[in-house]
């Protein structure tokens, strides 16, 4: 189906492709509220971050479950999603062959037995829903739109399932298992910021925003309102501000939390005895696109 909530197109050959204005994303504004200055490495330094294998197999996993639902309903089965998995994987590292070097190179057996581990994900999946029984609209749905502060919003929908009645179910795979308090709230907001752009591009509040996790089986709903999107809305609105003052200095300062463990830019960070490379300025064309291993959590 073609992706009809998308405002931007691919410009004819030979046209001069336009810079893209700075946007939000639910990645970027999430950096930016859990720290500033990883808002800055990631969306402004643009500091390479070298993937883990955890967030390969998410984005191998979302890769299969996109043409699992491309196929005919009845072919929507366990062994058909299965034998998606190596040409799904084969096409990925050719795009990125530096992912290959995650692997044990001396070991015939690594992307084999990682393979494996993704296959069970797939499996969880099916215990979670029957595909067979769902035409959804639109898959790694691309959305984007304007609101009237001048905020851009953009992200991308793992799933967008319409009811004949016209209700709205956001879907999203999480590879992991279901969240603590602080990673259901990255995650629940992460659905909000799709809520928003989608009621306002379609003018529906979304009837149910779905967290699907695929390591332990368990899912988890919730039904929005329109106030509580309003009120989200001025949120996001709020972080762009911040974001857009910070642009103007290069004041993006850390937030130190128990997720620092996690950060691959400890050594550049001033909490930790480092320093952050020179502030470039504000980037251009955008420091607000996400990457397919931001989709892929």
């Amino acid at each position: 189906m073609p992706d009809t909530d998308t405002v931007t197109a691919d410009p004819p050959p030979g046209a001069e492709v336009p810079r893209r204005r700075p946007a939000l994303s639910p990645s970027r504004a999430s950096d930016f509220k859990q720290c500033p200055l990883l808002y800055r490495f990631r969306a402004v330094d643009r500091l390479p971050e070298i993937p883990t294998k955890a967030q390969l197999r998410g984005t191998l996993v979302h890769s299969v479950l996109e043409r699992l639902f491309s196929l005919p309903q009845a072919d929507r089965t366990p062994p058909q999603a299965k034998e998606l998995l190596a040409p799904a994987w084969e096409e990925l590292s050719s795009e990125r062959p530096e992912w290959i070097d995650l692997f044990d190179q001396e070991d015939p057996d690594a992307v084999t037995s990682w393979l494996s581990s993704a296959e069970q994900l797939v499996d969880t999946y099916f215990g979670l829903e029957d595909p067979r029984r769902l035409e959804p609209e639109a898959c790694e749905l691309h959305v984007e739109i304007e609101l009237g502060s001048g905020v851009l919003l953009r992200g991308y929908v793992d799933r967008l399932d319409v009811a004949p009645t016209g209700e709205i179910r956001v879907v999203d795979y999480k590879t992991g298992a279901a969240p603590r308090e602080i990673g259901e709230a990255k995650a629940m907001f992460q659905m909000k910021f799709y809520a928003v752009v989608l009621w306002r591009l379609r003018g529906v509040v979304p009837r149910q925003l779905k967290l699907m996790y695929l390591t332990d089986g368990q899912s988890l709903a919730y039904t929005p309102d329109e106030g509580e999107l309003i009120r989200f809305e001025r949120t996001l609105e709020a972080i762009w501000q911040a974001i857009l003052k910070a642009g103007k200095t290069g004041d993006f300062r850390p937030n130190p939390s128990k997720l620092c463990a996690w950060c691959d830019h400890q050594a550049l960070c001033p909490q930790y005895g480092g320093t952050p490379p020179p502030y470039p300025g504000w980037p251009e064309p955008d420091p607000g696109e996400e990457s397919v291993l931001d989709r892929a959590d």
